[in-house]
C-alpha cells in the first residue's frame, strides 16, 4: 500500500540544505512512483517545486520553522495531512512533532562551535538532542557525522542510516546554461568570458566557497594566502593571483576583516557574497585551484562541487572531507598556516600534479550521485513505515561503502 510521506521543504532556497532538499526531490521522482508525497512549502516558493512527478504534492504552509509557535502549529498541521511518516530534512524539530519521523543531520557544528553557555543555548540544545532522540531514524549524510550523532548525541546506533549526500547534477553539465543563448561549440568559453569581464576579474584567482563561520577557518585562509603571494610576487603567471570568497558577506564577520587588514590584503581578497547558481558554476571552471581549509565539515560538497568542474582541489584533513575527497586532494592540515600555503603553490605550480588532481577529481565525484540516495532513502522510509522503529534498538546499522 503506498505511503503518504510528508517532507518538509522550506528550507528549499537556503545554501546547503536547499541543495540536498531540490536534488533529494528530483531524485525521489525518478525512483519512487507508487508513494504519495506531500511537500509542505512556503507560499512564495510552490514554483520551485515544479517539474516533479504526479504523486508530489505541494501542501502550503505560511509559518517559518524559526517561529516559537511554529513548535506547535506545524505539528497541528502535519496531524491534518494524515501522514504515514515525516521527514525532517534538516534539525529544526518541532517540540510536539508526531511520530513516526526521520531526520536528516548534516553536520554538528553548531554544537562543536556555537556558544557554550547561556539559557537560550541550553534550550537550543536541549531541543537539537530531543528531536534526535525522538525520532525513528536519523539519516548522517557521512560516516563521520553518524558517529559523531552516536557519541555526542547518544543516539543509538540502530536508528542511526548513513547516507551520503552528492554534489547537483548540474556541476557536471559543462555547457552554458540555457541564458546563455545558441553561440556554437564555444557557448561556454563565451558565457565565462563575459560573466567573469561583469566582475572585472581579469587575473588568476584561487576560489574559497561556502559560509563564514568560524569552523571554516577563513582567517587562516588569507593569512595563508598573504604568504603564498610573498612568495610568488616574482612569478610571470601568479604574480596577480587573488582570492576570491563566495557566500558570505565579509560586513558580518569582523575577525575576517581585520586578518584581511592585518595581512595587508585588501586589494587581493574579494567577497562577493551570495551568487546566482550560473555564476557560480563559472567561478569554480575558472578558478586556478578551490581551497577548502575547513576544521570541520558534517560532509563537504563544495571541494565535489569543484571537482566536478574539473578544478584542482586543496582541502583539509579533518572529519568527514577525507571520506569526500579521498586521494583526490592535495591535503594539508588546516592549522598551519604554511602548509596551507604550501598546499596551494604546489598545485599552482606543479603541472603534473594539477592534472592528476583534475582527473582523479573527476572520477572521485563518480562515487556519489542523488539517484544512489534516493534509493536508500526510500529505504529508510521503508523501514519506518514497516514498524521496525525501536527506541531501545541494538540492531546493527548496515555497512556502508561508497
Amino acid at each position: 500500500m503506498p505511503l503518504r510521506i510528508v517532507l518538509d521543504v522550506r528550507h528549499i532556497k537556503d545554501f546547503g540544505v536547499g541543495t540536498y532538499i531540490r536534488n533529494l526531490l528530483i531524485a525521489l521522482s525518478s525512483v519512487d512512483f507508487e508513494n504519495h508525497y506531500l511537500l509542505t512549502v512556503l507560499p512564495n516558493e510552490v514554483h520551485e517545486l515544479a517539474g516533479l512527478g504526479a504523486n508530489f504534492e505541494p501542501v502550503v504552509y505560511d509559518r517559518q520553522d524559526s517561529e516559537p509557535l511554529d513548535h506547535i502549529l506545524f505539528p497541528l498541521f502535519l496531524r491534518k495531512l494524515a501522514p504515514d511518516l515525516v521527514h525532517m530534512p534538516l534539525n529544526q524539530i518541532p517540540f510536539l512533532m508526531p511520530k513516526p519521523y526521520v531526520v536528516t543531520i548534516h553536520d554538528l557544528s553548531s554544537l562543536l562551535f556555537g556558544e557554550r553557555s547561556g539559557m537560550r543555548e541550553n534550550l537550543r540544545l536541549y531541543g537539537f538532542r530531543r528531536g534526535l532522540l525522538r525520532a525513528d531514524r536519523v539519516i548522517a549524510v557521512s560516516e563521520a557525522t553518524r558517529r559523531d550523532v552516536e557519541h555526542m548525541l547518544g543516539i543509538p546506533r540502530g536508528r542511526i542510516r548513513q547516507v551520503y549526500s552528492a554534489p547537483d547534477p548540474k556541476f557536471l553539465d559543462h555547457h552554458p546554461p540555457a541564458t546563455a543563448g545558441d553561440a556554437g561549440p564555444d557557448a561556454w568559453e563565451m558565457e565565462k568570458r563575459r560573466l567573469l569581464e561583469r566582475y572585472q576579474i581579469n587575473y588568476p584567482f584561487l576560489l574559497y566557497s561556502g559560509r563564514i563561520r568560524p569552523h571554516k577557518n577563513i582567517p587562516r585562509l588569507v593569512e595563508a594566502f598573504a604568504v603564498l603571494r610573498g612568495e610568488l610576487e616574482q612569478h610571470p603567471v601568479y604574480k596577480d593571483l587573488r582570492l576570491i570568497i563566495i557566500g558570505d558577506e565579509i560586513s558580518r564577520h569582523p575577525e575576517v576583516r581585520r586578518t584581511v587588514i592585518q595581512t595587508r590584503m585588501e586589494h587581493c581578497v574579494r567577497f562577493l557574497g551570495f551568487v546566482p547558481f550560473d555564476t557560480l558554476r563559472v567561478f569554480y571552471t575558472a578558478a586556478s585551484a578551490f581551497i577548502f581549509p575547513s576544521l570541520y565539515e558534517g560532509f563537504g560538497l563544495p571541494p565535489l562541487e569543484a571537482m566536478a568542474s574539473g578544478t584542482p582541489v586543496v582541502a583539509s584533513n579533518a572529519s568527514s572531507l577525507s571520506e569526500a575527497v579521498a586521494e583526490a586532494a592535495m591535503i594539508i592540515n588546516p592549522e598551519n598556516v604554511f602548509d596551507i600555503a604550501r598546499g596551494m603553490r604546489e598545485v599552482l605550480l606543479d603541472d603534473t600534479l594539477r592534472a592528476r588532481l583534475i582527473q582523479s577529481g573527476l572520477e572521485q565525484v563518480k562515487q556519489f550521485n542523488w539517484r544512489r540516495t534516493a534509493t536508500e532513502v526510500l529505504a529508510v522510509y521503508n523501514e519506518v513505515a514497516a514498524g521496525k522503529s525501536n527506541a531501545n534498538s541494538s540492531i546493527p546499522a548496515p555497512e556502508r561503502g561508497k
